[in-house]
C-alpha cells in the first residue's frame, strides 16, 4: 500500500464510528478537519450535551409559547418529566394499536366495508413524516391499507387525489391532522373531502379520525359530528419532529407497518447519542460536520443521496425537520445571524444522470451525505451479469460517485445502515433529530419555534382579506371595468396595487366570483369588472 493510501486507511480507522447495537455505521473521514478542529469544539460540544439533557428534563424550549420540547419522550415514555405525560403517550400508542387491530378486522369499517385505504389530510409535518415512512416501510404485498395524501389547499391537486379515489370512498379512512384545528390548508381539504362523500351519500363522520390538540376546533368538530376516532396532538410536540407521536404512528399502523420498531430504533439511537464522549456520538459528529462545512454559518448546502429508491422521500423530509429549525433570523441573544442549512437532494444512482455532474465538477458550495444499505432486497438477487447483480451496481455507483467527489476535494459524510426495516427507519429519523438539536446549541439559535412560518400564515390571511375588499369593490361598481391602480385606490390609500393585481388576475382566471378582465395593451393596463 503506497503512503498516501496507507494514510487514508488510518484516517478513516480512527474516525469511522460503528453502532453495532443500531446496525448503523458513521463515516466522517472525509470532512476537512484534523484533530484540532475537535479539541478546539469540544467545550461547546459539552454545552450541547447539557442542553439536550434539559430539554429532556422538561425545560422551556420553545419560549415563544412557553412549551417544553418532548418528541424524545414518544420513544422512551419513562423519560416525560410527569407521571400524567407518561401515561399519556403510553395510552396513546395502545389505543393506536387497538384502533389499527379493529380496522384491519373489519370491526371498524366504512358504509361499503373493510377500509382499503387512508387518505391523510395534512401539510408539513402532519404529511412529510408519514409520506416519507409511508414510502420507505409500506410498499410491499403486506401492506394493509393503501395510503393517499392531500397535503396542500391546490385544487387541482386535491381533485387528482380524489379522482384516485373515485368509487372507492365507502372503503376510505380520513385521518385529519391539525394541532390547532385551524390549520387553513387542512380544513380547506378536509372541508373538500366531505362534501365529496356527501355527494356520494356518505356520511363523513363514519369515515374519519382527528389527531389534534384537546379541545380544538378539529376536535370539536369530531365530536359534534361522531367521527370514528380522535387521537393526541400535544402541544408539546412540534410537527416537524411528530412522525413517531399519533401523526405518523397511526397512518403506520394502519398500513401494517411495526411501530414498535420504529420507537425501539429510535429509542435506541437517542440513548447512544447521549454520549458524551463525542467521537462515540453520531448525532454530535454529524452536528460537528454541519458546523464545519458550513463555517458555523450555513455557508454550504447539505445535499443527501440514499442509495434506495424507498429513501426517496427522505431528503424532503430532512427539508422540513433541518431548514424549518435551524433557518433563523436572530439567535438566542437577539442579535441578527441569518442562520440556516439549506437540503436539497433525491436518490442515488438517479442523481448521476441529473445533479451529479454540478456536484463535481461546479461550484464548490455543499457537502454530500451518502446514505448507504447494506442490504439489497429480501431475496437473493439473480446475477445481470456474471458474478454481477442489480444491487452490486447500485454499490459500485454509490463508491464512485464519493470516490469522484472526494478527487475533486468535495467533502462527504457517509451513513450506513444494515437493512431498511422499522427499527433503523426509526434509527435515522432520531439521529438527525438529535443532531439538529446539538448544531442549534453549537450555533446559538432556537431550533424549536417558527417564527417565520407564523409571519407567512399572518400574510396570507391579509391577503385573503383583501381579496374580499377587491370583490366588494367591483360589485359596488357594477358594470364598470376598473384598472388595478383604480381598485386600490378605490379600496385605501395604502393598498399594494401589486398584490390587487395578482388577486384580479387570479379571480379572474379562476372563473369565480364573475370577474372578467378586459385585456389591454400594455397587458398592465388591463382592466376588471363584475357584469
Amino acid at each position: 500500500m503506497n503512503e498516501m493510501l496507507a494514510a487514508k486507511w488510518e484516517r478513516f480507522k480512527n474516525l469511522y464510528l460503528h453502532c453495532e447495537e443500531l446496525g448503523l455505521s458513521l463515516d466522517v473521514s472525509r470532512m476537512d478537519f484534523d484533530e484540532t478542529f475537535l479539541e478546539r469544539m469540544e467545550p461547546e460540544v459539552q454545552r450541547a450535551f447539557g442542553e439536550m439533557r434539559d430539554l429532556e428534563r422538561g425545560a422551556i424550549a420553545n419560549k415563544d409559547e412557553h412549551r417544553m420540547v418532548g418528541h424524545y419522550w414518544l420513544r422512551n415514555a419513562q423519560m416525560a418529566p410527569t407521571e400524567e405525560l407518561k401515561g399519556a403517550i403510553l395510552k396513546a400508542v395502545e389505543a393506536i394499536k387497538k384502533f389499527a387491530a379493529a380496522v384491519h378486522g373489519g370491526s371498524v369499517s366504512g358504509d361499503g366495508g373493510k377500509f382499503e385505504n387512508l387518505l391523510v389530510i395534512g401539510i408539513g409535518g402532519s404529511a412529510l413524516g408519514p409520506q416519507f415512512v409511508s414510502k420507505a416501510l409500506g410498499c410491499n404485498k403486506k401492506e394493509r391499507v393503501k395510503l393517499h395524501f392531500i397535503d396542500n389547499t391546490d385544487p387541482d391537486g386535491i381533485d387528482n387525489v380524489l379522482a384516485q379515489l373515485d368509487g372507492a370512498l365507502s372503503k376510505t379512512l380520513c385521518a385529519v391532522i391539525s394541532k390547532s384545528g385551524g390549520t387553513k390548508e387542512t380544513r380547506n381539504g378536509m372541508i373538500e373531502v366531505e362534501r365529496n362523500y356527501e355527494r356520494s351519500g356518505l356520511r363523513f363522520g363514519a369515515h374519519a379520525v382527528a389527531i389534534t390538540g384537546d379541545g380544538s376546533e378539529l376536535d370539536k368538530t369530531a365530536i359534534s359530528g361522531e367521527w370514528l376516532g380522535r387521537f393526541p396532538m400535544w402541544d408539546w410536540i412540534g410537527g416537524r419532529t411528530s412522525e413517531l407521536s399519533a401523526v405518523g404512528l397511526l397512518p403506520a399502523a394502519l398500513q401494517g407497518i411495526a411501530i414498535d420498531d420504529m420507537l425501539a430504533g429510535a429509542a435506541a439511537c437517542d440513548e447512544i447519542t447521549r454520549r458524551s464522549e463525542t467521537r462515540r456520538n453520531p448525532a454530535a459528529l454529524m452536528a460537528l460536520m454541519w458546523y464545519l462545512a458550513g463555517n458555523g454559518k450555513g455557508l454550504k448546502d447539505l445535499v443527501v443521496l440514499p442509495y434506495k429508491d424507498r429513501l426517496e422521500l427522505f431528503s424532503k423530509y430532512l427539508q422540513q425537520l433541518i431548514m424549518e429549525s435551524i433557518g433563523k433570523e436572530l439567535d438566542r441573544n437577539g442579535k441578527k445571524v441569518n442562520q440556516g442549512l439549506a437540503v436539497y437532494g433525491n436518490k442515488g444512482s438517479t442523481d448521476q444522470h441529473a445533479y451529479v455532474q454540478q456536484l463535481r465538477d461546479g461550484v464548490n458550495n455543499f457537502f454530500v451525505t451518502f446514505i448507504n444499505v447494506l442490504k439489497d432486497r429480501e431475496e437473493t438477487s439473480m446475477e445481470v451479469e456474471p458474478g454481477v447483480a442489480t444491487g452490486d451496481y447500485l454499490n459500485g455507483f454509490f463508491l464512485g460517485t464519493r470516490k469522484a467527489l472526494h478527487e475533486n476535494s468535495r467533502q462527504s459524510l457517509t451513513i450506513s445502515i444494515k437493512s431498511l426495516d422499522a427499527f433503523r427507519v426509526g434509527a435515522l429519523i432520531a439521529l438527525f433529530e438529535r443532531a439538529v438539536g446539538f448544531y442549534a446549541s453549537l450555533v446559538n439559535i432556537n431550533a424549536y419555534h417558527q417564527p417565520g412560518v407564523e409571519a407567512g400564515k399572518k400574510a396570507a390571511q391579509g391577503i385573503l382579506d383583501l381579496q374580499s375588499k377587491v370583490v366588494q369593490h367591483l360589485i359596488t361598481n357594477l358594470g364598470v371595468a376598473l384598472s388595478v391602480a383604480e381598485i386600490a385606490m378605490g379600496i385605501g390609500d395604502d393598498v399594494d396595487p401589486e398584490e390587487v393585481y395578482y388577486i384580479c388576475e387570479h379571480l379572474a382566471g379562476s372563473q369565480r366570483s364573475g370577474v372578467r378582465r378586459k385585456t389591454g395593451e400594455p397587458f398592465l393596463s388591463s382592466t376588471y369588472s363584475i357584469t
